[in-house]
């Protein structure tokens, strides 16, 4: 069965010339830096600390981060890191771990842990495709409102045109789509949720905010993930050239042999 997944969405979304070297010829430049080394090990330390293991949760990021940078340099001789930035990470993963836990009770109050990590392999209707995905945590709280939280670590934050950004939202909104059918959960009784881990903030380092995923909003996420199906099935790979210095950088293909 195919699958297609958010990231592979908002990649044809940017370019479906793009998605075509990385999901179709399995090309990918970007192996990793210091700031994936340092999500990666804070989204373990999340799991670890909802699940409630007995575990020293300082060490464990150090571990993880140190891993994980060991991890991508043996991938890539050739990858330099930047040491002082590295030292500043282990200090600031240090910070904001002690603010996870606070910073859930306060915005959440009194909750049930449903699911950690819970991957969606669901049909996607009429496609003969699935949505494939990773859920960071699914909680339940008094009012037996379901909630889903994904983990974003960031500098100092997110501005509002951010937390706003239709496509950076829609994550959340097909995460809820799919998680309510494995469920058979109603949708109304599902809110969804971003946790930024800021390394940089002065204060505020776990800031939690709820983002609507109403039916509209769940209806046109729906239409862009069967439009993108339906061309990538066609094989239609049309170059996005807006995209090769996009809001976020520059396309790592750009002028290269795969993107000239």
């Amino acid at each position: 069965m195919s699958h297609i997944s958010y990231s592979e969405l908002k990649t044809w979304v940017e370019c479906a010339w793009k998605h075509k070297l990385n999901y179709i010829e399995r090309i990918s430049p970007f192996k990793g830096n210091e700031y994936t080394a340092f999500g990666t090990a804070l989204h373990t330390v999340c799991e670890n600390l909802v699940l409630e293991k007995e575990v020293n949760l300082k060490t464990l990021f150090q571990e993880e981060f140190l891993n994980n940078l060991t991890i991508l340099k043996k991938g890539d001789p050739d990858l330099q890191f930047k040491a002082d930035l590295i030292s500043q990470m282990r200090v600031q993963g240090d910070q904001i771990i002690e603010h996870i836990l606070p910073a859930l009770k306060q915005y959440f109050g009194n909750f049930k842990l449903i699911e950690v990590e819970e991957k969606l392999f669901e049909d996607i209707e009429e496609k003969d495709y699935n949505f494939k995905g990773f859920i960071d945590l699914v909680i339940q709280t008094k009012d037996e409102k379901y909630h889903i939280i994904d983990w974003k670590t960031c500098s100092w934050g997110w501005d509002s045109r951010k937390k706003s950004d239709k496509m950076i939202t829609y994550q959340l909104t097909l995460y809820k789509h799919f998680w309510c059918i494995k469920h058979n959960v109603d949708p109304i009784s599902v809110q969804t949720h971003f946790a930024l881990l800021k390394r940089t903030a002065k204060n505020n380092l776990v800031e939690i905010f709820k983002v609507s995923s109403g039916a509209k909003k769940t209806e046109n996420a729906l239409k862009l993930l069967n439009k993108a199906i339906y061309n990538i099935k066609r094989k239609s790979h049309i170059k996005n050239k807006l995209s090769c210095h996009g809001r976020y950088g520059t396309c790592e293909f750009y002028k290269t042999e795969h993107c000239p």
